[in-house]
């Protein structure tokens, strides 16, 4: 009888560190502008050059790296006007899904939306920050998906890593002046009680104050 193989391929090394370097840099452990040096990644990731270069290859595909000369590859870098187009398509969206799809018909649609929080909770005990990132964005695009428009939904995803990029300085900003990671989940919590209500104009006013531009300054200091 032959023994299955328990080596790692090279393309499982590839997922791995892509994975790793993701985290860390939606977690924050990685700020914007950071650069990512070889030998440093190789060493603590326990891979060689070839799967970390591929792994940087499909980051810098997703938006969160980029190659500049003679720097090599840095974390992504979004200015004060990329956030406000990205933030601003992606309230768009929501609102329309959210005109299209409250009250929700199916309560079967909610299931994913739940199921994103589950795991949001679950990272926030654990401290995970990169994966909470990610799990609120699984959230909110299940939101979108409840409208049922296949293009809306299509669209949202479009501007994926762009939204989480926004998701994950919000996260930071949030944590460093006023909100613990469970209280992060809480809000995400509260609105989906509100979608679960039915009245759309509710969820609106829940979305308003969700507060997902507030990484530019702390609430105290907005003039909005």
């Amino acid at each position: 009888m032959t023994t299955p193989s328990r080596r790692i391929s090279q393309q499982s090394l590839v997922t791995l560190a892509r994975d790793a370097i993701r985290r860390d840099i939606l977690g924050g452990r990685l700020p914007p502008g950071t650069r990512l040096v070889e030998e440093r990644l190789t060493e603590e990731l326990g891979v060689s050059r070839p799967p970390l270069r591929e792994a940087l290859r499909l980051l810098e595909n997703e938006g969160l790296v980029k190659n500049r000369p003679r720097r090599g590859a840095v974390v992504t870098t979004m200015t004060p006007q990329d956030v406000f187009e990205v933030m601003a398509l992606r309230s768009g969206l929501e609102r329309i899904a959210v005109e299209h799809g409250v009250p929700v018909r199916d309560g079967s649609l909610l299931e994913p939306v739940r199921a994103a929080l589950e795991q949001m909770e679950r990272h926030a005990r654990e401290e995970d920050r990169g994966s909470l990132v990610q799990e609120a964005y699984a959230f909110h695009a299940a939101i979108v998906d409840i409208a049922g428009i296949r293009r809306l939904s299509e669209m949202y995803r479009s501007v994926q890593q762009q939204i989480i990029l926004c998701m994950s300085l919000n996260l930071a900003t949030r944590e460093r002046y006023y909100e613990t990671l469970t209280e992060h989940v809480a809000r995400h919590r509260r609105l989906l009680e509100v979608i679960e209500g039915g009245d759309p104009d509710a969820v609106l006013g829940e979305l308003a104050v969700h507060g997902e531009r507030s990484f530019e300054r702390p609430p105290e200091e907005s003039t909005s």
